[in-house]
């Protein structure tokens, strides 16, 4: 079986973020980027099937800048064993939207033909929680969205909702998963495996070479932070605070 996966870079989870002066975006210079959290879980999955001889190959796939191959090296120290980088200069936190990467991937998975496609359910810069989805449409193959555990021999997907969780199986591959917190716990690039992804193939090609529509129909007004929430107040007693609640907050 081989694998593709998706690696996004983004903000890392620890910055806080500023909006730019203009407020037309978030402000990215000088700031930590890294792989996408959901991403990394979605790596961790790939690897580990080949490490239980599941998978033969695992690819990892980015979309961005020039500097979007350092998270693909972060894919390729993890245990990934290829790389391809579709280089655009858009901005992939909003003018590079989901439906625009999901048929960017297609023209991927065209060319590779991988059994299974394995996406992070979310990013945390755009938090659509829609590319797989968009993705297993385009290419009109079987998804399996939000899962907690994958298992490729019953054909079955443990999936997270709103209520709990719910199994579901998938009819045959190629199929597309996007991984859910539960999935696994990444693990950390040892210093040998990053030293190894050095070596490792990267193919570069252009996005806009692929022949696909990157204009995502939206238009970005202004990027705010919201605001500052009020302070809370302190009541003396129980019948305080039920006065509070049903007079003044009118939840009673």
């Amino acid at each position: 079986m081989r694998v593709l996966v998706g690696v996004k870079r983004v903000v890392d989870y620890a910055v806080k973020v500023r909006v730019a002066a203009d407020k037309k975006a978030v402000d990215l210079a000088n700031v930590k980027m890294s792989m996408n959290p959901f991403c990394e879980i979605a790596v961790e999955e790939a690897v580990r099937l080949k490490e239980a001889k599941k998978a033969t190959e695992i690819i990892a796939v980015s979309i961005g800048p020039k500097a979007a191959a350092e998270t693909i090296r972060t894919a390729l120290a993890m245990g990934c064993d290829r790389g391809i980088h579709l280089t655009t200069d858009a901005r992939t936190d909003q003018e590079l939207g989901p439906n625009s990467v999901a048929k960017l991937l297609a023209k991927v998975v065209e060319e590779e033909s991988p059994d299974a496609i394995i996406l992070g359910k979310q990013s945390i810069d755009g938090d659509f929680g829609c590319t797989g989805a968009m993705l297993a449409e385009h290419l009109k193959i079987p998804q399996c969205t939000f899962a907690a555990t994958i298992d490729f021999d019953a054909k079955t997907v443990e999936r997270e909702t709103d209520t709990g969780t719910e199994v579901v199986s998938f009819p045959s591959l190629p199929a597309v998963f996007t991984a859910d917190l539960r999935l696994n716990e990444p693990r950390y690039a040892t210093l040998p495996n990053i030293m190894k992804a050095k070596k490792k193939k990267i193919d570069t090609k252009a996005a806009d070479s692929l022949g696909v529509e990157l204009n995502e129909g939206n238009t970005v007004l202004e990027v705010f932070e919201p605001p500052p929430r009020e302070a809370g107040i302190f009541v003396d007693d129980v019948d305080g605070l039920v006065d509070k609640l049903k007079n003044e907050a009118g939840v009673l």
